[in-house]
């Protein structure tokens, strides 16, 4: 299977960057719950949950540009190994800072945003990787983009459920032990990847300055309206929803004792998350990519509708599987556009960008909804995030420039 087949084909490359993403969004996600969890468990405020998730973000945002010049000036599978390993070694600085000594708030803050200036990089590097071993393997990009998206998903559901059932078994501190290990499993397999990267030439103004050089990426998503129009939605999904599951939801489960609850629901979340991604290349053949794109966005608004009422968890598991079934062509979708329409000198910063939009585009909102939450309770702030949700996507999907998003769809090559 790993072989070189008579027609050329090398499946090899492909297969090892989808164990690397699952492995590592495995060890991210379980980090996801950890973070406002261990603050929770520490302070016993949502809004200093909120505030603790905004100071891990802000390095993130900072640190992206580069992050994503890295990839461009480096190469892509090269890049992808040091932004495996670095994040893999702070986490294991958690687990070993906790076994020495007593964690406090702002220990555990420090440990926190180190990881996440070392580990801002590592999906930008799959990412721009992705059509290299696509090509390798004789795959499309819109297949290459739904497999790595739904089995990044599927690492990132099981990364939840795993996290909740280590807190019980070894501890919250203790379970870094294993999230470092999960990143070190992925920093071995990328270093098992050979490909040849694409590239083109570099346009002659590149390079003078560091400076310039990574903001490239900026100039070049204004320049490419399509890219342009998914980063913009990416943006207003991200500032809007990702309180719910960073700020909302931990605060709601923390207050009923039931953090197996919540790792349950985001793992069903991202099952099928990894459903809708798989889907997207069958859905493309029916559709446009604008049409997947309303669809999509208006799913997602609808879902959360009943979540906001807290029911009981059976109805949360249906609505966050609705819910993670409209997300999942979204991440395909942006991913097919973005390699489709930029050089590929040139993606490691774009992809960078969209990075910083999700790690960027929330600091404020978090904030915002943690003081809300404690200020006026879960119930009534749910349901205002709900219609802000429901209302930016009407804005969205009612722009008539989405029609650019079909320059970038294969059908239309």
């Amino acid at each position: 299977m790993f072989t070189k087949n008579a027609s050329g084909v090398r499946l090899a490359p492909f297969v090892l960057l989808e164990f690397t993403a699952f492995t590592s969004a495995m060890s991210g996600s379980m980090v996801f719950l950890l973070m406002p969890w261990i603050t929770l468990q520490l302070t016993h405020s949502a809004s200093s949950a909120g505030l603790a998730v905004t100071l891990t973000a802000i390095p993130g945002l900072l640190i992206s540009p580069f992050s994503g010049s890295l990839v461009d000036k480096f190469g892509r599978r090269r890049s992808a190994i040091f932004m495996e390993l670095l994040p893999a070694l702070a986490s294991l600085s958690v687990a070993l800072f906790a076994m020495a000594t007593r964690m406090d708030l702002t220990l555990f803050l420090v440990l926190s945003v180190i990881r996440a200036i070392v580990g801002s990089g590592n999906f930008s590097a799959r990412k721009s990787l992705i059509p290299d071993v696509a090509t390798a393997g004789g795959i499309s990009l819109e297949r290459a983009n739904g497999i790595h998206e739904s089995v990044g998903a599927a690492g990132f559901a099981m990364g939840p459920a795993l996290a909740s059932l280590c807190i019980g078994w070894l501890g919250e501190f203790n379970t870094f032990w294993v999230v470092a290990g999960l990143g070190l499993l992925a920093t071995l397999i990328t270093m098992l990847i050979q490909v040849t990267e694409q590239h083109e030439t570099h346009d002659e103004d590149e390079g003078r300055h560091w400076a310039s050089y990574a903001v490239q990426g900026v100039k070049i998503l204004f320049q490419t309206p399509s890219v342009l129009i998914l980063m913009a939605t990416v943006c207003v999904l991200a500032i809007i929803y990702m309180p719910t599951e960073l700020v909302v939801l931990p605060t709601y489960y923390t207050s009923i004792h039931n953090p197996q609850g919540l790792g349950f629901l985001i793992g069903v979340m991202a099952i099928f998350t990894t459903i809708g991604a798989l889907l997207f290349e069958r859905l493309n053949r029916r559709f446009s990519f604008t049409a997947i794109l309303r669809v999509a966005i208006f799913g997602v608004a609808l879902s959360m509708v009943p979540m906001a009422f807290l029911p009981p968890q059976s109805v949360m598991l249906i609505c966050g599987a609705f819910l993670g079934l409209a997300w999942g062509p979204l991440p395909p979708l942006l991913n097919t556009v973005i390699q489709r329409k930029i050089p590929a000198n040139r993606r490691g910063r774009v992809f960078s960008l969209e990075m910083a939009i999700w790690t960027g585009g929330p600091i404020l909102s978090m904030g915002l909804a943690g003081l809300a939450v404690d200020a006026f309770g879960v119930r009534v702030i749910y349901p205002v995030i709900v219609v802000l949700v429901l209302a930016a996507a009407l804005l969205v999907a009612t722009r008539k420039s989405l029609v650019d998003l079909n320059t970038a769809d294969y059908q239309n090559d």
